[in-house]
């Protein structure tokens, strides 16, 4: 069963994202939220499924169907986690590298959703079934922080943050070839790749808006050690915005790979990609929270490992 709402948009409403002005109108659901019930054709207009892009005229009457939480159906696991910061509405995680964030495919187990529903017991249940209390997720071979929801109005405040750009995230990567650039930005909209559905591509005609700001902190012969900003979240932004400048993330073997890296000749055994910093407001004491995570050893290796070649 689903609750069915009926939402009157004032007379006055003209021209605004239905998406948008139903996330303004209902402060219960953030944007995100809205989004997951437009792909499921949950939001409709006298019986026509809307797109989230749909323009309002005013006097309109949206029908949105909201499905009933599922009970979690995942089993809570005992594994270890590195906690920097845990109280009543929030748990911020630095994930170590080879750690699935959510169950899926392949990964129904020992991911950190099962460590942290035997960890938290209370997690918030708008990420569904299998993705309690996931604001936002890193893959499974980057390493860093992340921050997770423990009650729904923390994971409504902390969605909106990610929305709005104020929750801010940095990054630090090692990638292919030398950057001529001290500091640049990567503007290009991500989607799915046209045709490889695991993927994800700068040449979708689906793709949704995408911004990188990254800085070069060391050159070397072949490689560039660099820090990243994101300014929007998309799946995989990262590794797909660098690869389509050419600079792919060492170890990356989804987006730039190299073909006969194995043994002594892998600077990393994974992609060398690490969640650095987290910086957001507590939703619910509006206090400034700010974290940071070292470099994990393997990626400090690869440093050394650059750096004893002398070749800078």
């Amino acid at each position: 069963m689903a609750e069915h709402k009926i939402i009157q948009v004032p007379p006055d409403v003209v021209g605004k994202r239905v998406d948008r002005f139903l996330s303004e109108h209902d402060p219960s659901r953030s944007r995100a939220q809205y989004h997951r019930l437009f792909e499921k054709k949950k939001v409709t207009l006298n019986g026509e499924i809307l797109k989230p892009s749909y323009r309002v005229h005013g006097g309109e009457q949206i029908a949105v169907d909201i499905p009933h939480a599922i009970p979690m159906s995942v089993p809570p696991e005992e594994i270890p986690l590195d906690i920097l910061f845990e109280d009543k509405s929030l748990i911020v995680i630095n994930k170590p590298a080879g750690m699935v964030v959510h169950p899926g495919a392949g990964n129904w187990t020992g991911t950190l959703v099962n460590a942290l529903l035997h960890h938290c017991k209370d997690l918030s249940g708008i990420g569904g079934v299998d993705r309690p209390g996931i604001v936002h997720r890193i893959d499974k071979d980057t390493s860093g922080l992340l921050v997770v929801a423990k009650n729904d109005q923390s994971h409504r405040g902390l969605s909106k943050q990610l929305e709005d750009r104020i929750m801010t995230r940095t990054y630090k990567a090692i990638v292919r070839k030398e950057m001529r650039v001290l500091n640049g930005k990567i503007e290009a909209p991500i989607g799915r790749h046209p045709t490889d559905r695991k993927k994800m591509s700068t040449k979708s005609k689906s793709g949704k808006e995408a911004l990188t700001f990254f800085h070069v902190i060391e050159r070397f012969k072949g490689y560039t050690y660099i820090e990243l900003k994101l300014k929007t979240g998309r799946t995989h932004q990262i590794r797909v915005h660098l690869s389509s400048i050419g600079h792919s993330i060492v170890g990356d073997q989804v987006y730039g790979g190299v073909k006969g890296e194995k043994g002594a000749n892998k600077l990393i055994n994974r992609q060398a990609l690490h969640a650095e910093s987290l910086s957001l407001t507590h939703p619910e004491t509006g206090e400034r929270l700010k974290f940071s995570s070292p470099l994990p050893d393997d990626f400090e290796e690869a440093l050394t490992t650059l750096r004893a070649s002398g070749e800078k």
